[in-house]
């Protein structure tokens, strides 16, 4: 009776053993978010021609029983605007008259207002150089006069799908400029490019990058400024994220989220996330990535009075203000590449979150199944082999 008992252990264990293996490569091997979005894009809505000052591209993104309006402009400072609504008739109005004269809001309306379920916009207002000639990295000391962006020439919106470029220069530029690539997706995918983030149908990428300036100084390095502004939930903390993971961004472990503080809710209306490494080449190769640092947001009075954007669609929104800073000590400074690019996600809801890519999970499998596999033939030989003693001695001849 024992041994049938230990038997039948020994075959439950067994079970669950290779029951754990099989659940654990269905969840490595899981698939992706197959969410899609439908893009249209329109150019200056309700203009017959372009305004001067700069463009306006508006990238409406329909979904199931929401919409996502991404509207990109160059009216003043660049700005992106992120507007989610819960239907998917939700328009854009702009009255190009007040809007271009910047005095009050409402020159430009997502209608119906009712609605309208979250709004954030991103407004890139400063590009700051110091000179650090003890190679700190302190953008404390020698600070040169900040180029202001809403003060660039910047060139008309160039435009490929869903994608827009923006380039511009300062009156002070001897040469070179600054140029803004927005990306908008219909499904979740992987850019190219280093830091190769990871985006969703909720999502859009915002590539920056400084090629050709001359420097002020010998030993330039670079900060930008950044502006989120916001209705209720502005984007007001950055959380750092720990990963093992650096597979697709070599040598860096953390990513870097700007969100809302939303008290006793389980997650983020929106969000703007980047990994903290910029790049010194437009092709780079691993020694020329180059480490980030960000500020911490603070309030900043006024609104962001510099963007035609947020000037037209907020009435009275809150502002927050950070400044991202390229390199550390002992990284080679501005002109020994004159290029820096930088790589970010603007979008609603939840952060994408890596994963490891099939080729990793695989390898992972065999390297954790192959023991496993071993010890459950291990055990059903050990449970065969008490089985097989226990029928011998389980009752002895009687003379």
């Amino acid at each position: 009776m024992a041994a049938a008992v230990k038997n039948r252990s020994c075959g439950a264990s067994s079970f669950i053993f290779l029951f754990s293996v099989v659940s654990l490569c269905q969840s490595l091997f899981s698939g992706g978010d197959t969410f899609q979005r439908k893009l249209s894009v329109e150019l200056n809505p309700g203009s017959s021609s372009p305004p001067p000052g700069g463009d306006l591209l508006h990238v409406r993104a329909v979904g199931n029983n929401d919409t996502l309006h991404f509207l990109f402009c160059s009216q003043g400072a660049p700005t992106l605007l992120l507007v989610h609504t819960d239907t998917t008739s939700s328009t854009v109005k702009v009255n190009w008259t007040q809007f271009i004269d910047r005095n009050h809001s409402g020159g430009l309306q997502v209608e119906p207002e009712t609605s309208i379920l979250y709004s954030t916009a991103l407004v890139f207002s400063r590009l700051l150089e110091y000179d650090d000639v003890n190679d700190t990295a302190d953008p404390t000391s020698d600070l040169l006069p900040p180029y202001e962006l809403q003060d660039f020439s910047w060139s008309r919106l160039n435009l490929s799908g869903p994608t827009a470029l923006l380039c511009g220069a300062a009156a002070t530029f001897t040469n070179g400029s600054l140029c803004l690539q927005l990306s908008v997706f219909e499904a979740e995918g992987r850019d190219q490019s280093w830091p190769r983030l990871l985006h969703t149908a909720n999502s859009s990428q915002l590539r920056v990058w400084l090629n050709g300036m001359s420097p002020r100084a010998s030993h330039s390095r670079f900060l930008l400024e950044l502006q989120s502004v916001g209705g209720a939930s502005p984007l007001s903390r950055v959380e750092v994220h720990r990963s093992i993971n650096d597979e697709y961004t070599p040598s860096i472990f953390k990513v870097s989220r700007w969100v809302p503080f939303v008290n006793g809710s389980s997650g983020a209306p929106g969000f703007v996330q980047w990994k903290p490494v910029a790049y010194r080449r437009s092709e780079p190769a691993l020694e020329d990535a180059t480490p980030c640092r960000h500020s911490e947001p603070r309030p900043q009075s006024g609104g962001a009075t510099e963007s035609g954007l947020v000037r037209g669609f907020y009435a009275e929104p809150e502002t927050f203000v950070l400044n991202v800073s390229f390199g550390l000590a002992g990284e080679p400074f501005y002109n020994s590449t004159k290029f820096l690019s930088w790589a970010l996600l603007v979008g609603s809801g939840s952060p994408p979150v890596d994963s490891f890519s099939p080729l990793v999970l695989s390898t992972m499998a065999v390297g954790l199944g192959t023991p496993m596999i071993l010890l459950l033939l291990g055990g059903v030989c050990v449970c065969a082999r008490k089985r097989t003693v226990a029928s011998a001695t389980a009752y002895e001849p009687i003379n």
